[in-house]
């Protein structure tokens, strides 16, 4: 009887530390080591705007949405895209824009040797040096996911793991529903996620302009992610 006891002890505490460790794993505010941020702390009315994956050819078509608005965002560029599109990289940087690492094959970095993360980082850091980004370089986790040998290696590297705390086509893929979600639970430092660079990713680039007119109406001001974390140093 204590035998069977102890096994489902044994088995519960099993299984609880297997929950806790993937509710970490999906946090987009606590990680095990070094900085990870989602939003800062701030009174001013600014946000942080930030486009994960590409760059693709429909990256052209954002550029000129930040344009004809005049706001810088943030592009967590894919090594193997950038390599790709080298110019389409080169663009987002002269016309104002900052580039982040999101890693150079989109994997989830469970179970990976420190060798395959360094790999991952450092290829694509070098390729958004050459596509003229000479600030300092942020990390995002495809998938958000991370748990004990990213965090590590990036303490290590002193490069910051930036998420997000508004992703409104997590929910929905319909423009409208995208600028409702964003407008309704943006604050004041929040860190704004959107997908427009794929081929059906219409209602996330028709989205752009208009959450960028509501939030301008709000009175928030658009920061780059660098810009936002200077922000909160201060």
């Amino acid at each position: 009887m204590k035998k069977l006891l102890y096994t489902c002890i044994s088995l519960f505490l099993f299984i609880l530390i297997l929950f806790g460790l993937y509710k970490v794993s999906i946090s987009r505010s606590f990680q095990f080591f070094g900085d990870i941020t989602s939003s800062i702390n701030t009174e001013e009315r600014v946000v942080a705007l930030t486009f994960d994956d590409g760059p693709t050819k429909y990256t052209r078509e954002v550029l000129d949405i930040l344009k004809e608005k005049n706001i810088s965002a943030t592009f967590y560029v894919i090594g193997s895209d950038l390599e790709k599109h080298s110019d389409i990289g080169a663009a987002i940087v002269v016309e104002g824009h900052e580039l982040g690492n999101h890693s150079y094959s989109h994997p989830r970095f469970f179970l990976k040797f420190q060798s395959f993360i360094d790999n991952e980082i450092q290829r694509t850091n070098e390729l958004i040096g050459q596509a003229g980004f000479d600030g300092k370089i942020t990390f995002r986790p495809p998938y958000g996911k991370k748990l004990f040998g990213l965090p590590w290696y990036l303490m290590i590297h002193r490069i910051d793991t930036v998420t997000w705390d508004v992703e409104p086509d997590s929910f929905g893929s319909e423009s409208d529903f995208i600028v409702q979600h964003t407008i309704e639970n943006v604050k004041n430092g929040s860190i704004i996620l959107l997908h427009p660079l794929c081929e059906s990713c219409n209602g996330q680039r028709d989205a752009i302009p208009k959450i960028i007119d509501a939030l301008h109406e709000q009175g928030y001001k658009f920061l780059t992610v660098s810009e936002l974390l200077r922000l909160d140093q201060n």
